[in-house]
């Protein structure tokens, strides 16, 4: 049986801070801050942001996981490439740990991309991982250690989520790759880290924006993109907490689509005011427009996730 943390199971209390909308959030306008070709504003809890269910208080992201070994990713069986949709993770630690769809892990016998939101419990040692391949052209004999690396950029991420289909996936990192002209032998979504043009460019950003939306900043639990003329999408967590586990990895996956597909930001903010509306006036239209629009993290009648396109 599948270790899979069923939050509602494991109390999740009725607090106030109960869905992520309006009642509770407010979007921060006049603290907005631009970067090049990237806009973001900070989406505040209405108090502390420090609301979390007792058992997300327990809980740090994938990345920081990894960083700190207590968690362990492995490929799933033999080389058969039947195993390529699912990676073995096992968590023996006392952490719950909060994995994203669109987290990108480098190494094993090729990169992977996670495809699901979920929370994995302490102790609950091997699960199944959710993944699809975003290196089309390797599937080595012997694997590597895998890396964490970061969220990915928002076309894929919605391509991902979207589509739900490994084609389309490559189809997209395929066509990523044409247009920046990266030549790369195994096809991989990540070879663009390594020019150090690009690499030097992101790190700019993210110093940039990493003084700008620091941990102390405690109400933020949620940020909306720009680039240009459009509103790239947004991600809100039920945390504080939840949101800065998140932060960097969100940050380089928006920083790379402002670099990549980009320019100066243009949107002016009546038009981000009637984007978010749509589904942060109230619960049912929520639903509905993450339905088309997004993706909804959703765990014991709570909404732990929101991200929009």
């Amino acid at each position: 049986m599948q270790k899979w943390l069923i939050i509602g199971c494991l109390l999740l209390t009725n607090q106030l801070f109960a869905q992520l909308t309006y009642a509770h959030l407010y979007v921060d306008y006049d603290s907005a801050v631009t970067y090049k070709n990237l806009r973001v504003i900070p989406i505040r809890y209405r108090g502390n942001g420090n609301y979390s269910p007792a058992v997300l208080q327990n809980s740090i992201s994938f990345s920081e996981a990894l960083q700190k070994n207590l968690v362990t990713v492995q490929e799933r069986g033999t080389t058969a490439i039947e195993n390529v949709h699912w990676l073995s993770l096992i968590n023996n630690s006392d952490k719950n740990i909060y994995v994203s769809s669109g987290e990108v892990l480098a190494g094993g016998r090729q990169d992977r991309i996670v495809t699901k939101d979920t929370i994995v419990a302490a102790k609950s040692g091997r699960i199944d991982l959710p993944v699809m391949c975003v290196e089309e052209g390797r599937w080595s004999e012997k694997d590597k250690k895998f890396v964490y690396q970061k969220m990915a950029n928002i076309h894929l991420r919605k391509t991902l989520d979207q589509t739900k289909s490994q084609v389309q996936v490559w189809k997209e990192i395929n066509n990523q790759l044409e247009k920046d002209k990266i030549k790369n032998k195994t096809l991989a979504y990540l070879s663009r880290d390594k020019d150090k043009v690009f690499t030097a460019a992101q790190n700019e950003y993210w110093q940039f924006f990493q003084k700008k939306l620091s941990a102390p900043d405690s109400n933020v639990v949620g940020i909306v993109c720009m680039s240009g003329d459009k509103i790239l999408g947004s991600d809100i967590f039920i945390s504080n907490h939840l949101f800065y586990g998140k932060w960097q990895s969100l940050a380089q996956g928006y920083i790379e689509e402002a670099i990549v597909f980009g320019a100066a930001p243009t949107v002016p903010d009546e038009r981000i005011h009637k984007y978010l509306d749509q589904f942060l006036a109230d619960e049912a239209t929520q639903e509905e427009f993450v339905k088309k629009n997004g993706k909804l993290f959703k765990a014991g009648g709570k909404v732990i996730h929101i991200t929009t396109y």
